[in-house]
């Protein structure tokens, strides 16, 4: 017998592999029940409806992302804003690649934000929260007297479309270096502003 705590698990990630794989219109509650071997009236304990559980799944993603994304300014000293730099975009681009489940259900989400407000505004906020991790950790660089302050909103800007564009490329499934891709992103963004280059 399940604990109401195993349950509600098996709902997320049951819901999580049907959504990734067919879709939100095309998955239905008792297609999940029916694949965890519950009731429909089951899911309605843990979700009042199917937009609830949609809208839960996507809470969780987002929390995942902000969690890969987040740098704490603390720990950022003039000897390794590169490496924080090359952390960001390869903790994202490590997870991404683990997991082609996350890819799919993320695209649904983009489709959905196409008519539905409340996903088109989160999908904005966290296109600014990439802008706003890249201007906050280049900001600091300054501050520390890392980097030289030219251009720093710009190049910000730069790493934050070019990181994107990477997260997006993955989402295809086209195979690329994206590692490699984003390190020379970082490295020619930092060209010439570095205080310690010769």
């Amino acid at each position: 017998m399940r604990n109401k705590e195993q349950t509600y698990k098996q709902i997320m990630e049951t819901a999580f592999t049907m959504f990734s794989e067919k879709g939100f219109d095309q998955t239905s509650l008792t297609h999940i029940a029916s694949e965890i071997g519950i009731s429909k009236p089951a899911i309605y304990y843990y979700f009042k409806s199917k937009d609830e559980l949609i809208k839960t799944l996507f809470e969780m993603i987002v929390a995942e992302i902000q969690s890969i994304t987040f740098i704490d300014l603390e720990e950022l000293d003039a000897k390794n804003v590169k490496s924080i730099l090359y952390q960001v975009g390869e903790s994202a681009i490590l997870r991404q690649e683990k997991d082609l489940k996350f890819n799919q259900l993320f695209n649904h989400y983009v489709l959905l934000s196409t008519r539905d407000d409340y996903y088109s505004e989160q999908l904005t906020k966290i296109q600014k929260d990439f802008l706003n991790i890249f201007e906050n950790i280049l900001t600091k660089a300054v501050h520390l007297n890392a980097i030289k302050e030219e251009n720093i909103v710009i190049k910000s800007q730069l790493l934050a479309l070019v990181f994107d564009n990477i997260t997006t490329f993955i989402l295809t499934d086209i195979k690329l270096d994206y590692k490699k891709i984003w390190r020379e992103a970082v490295d020619s963004v930092l060209k010439g502003i570095e205080h310690d280059e010769q």
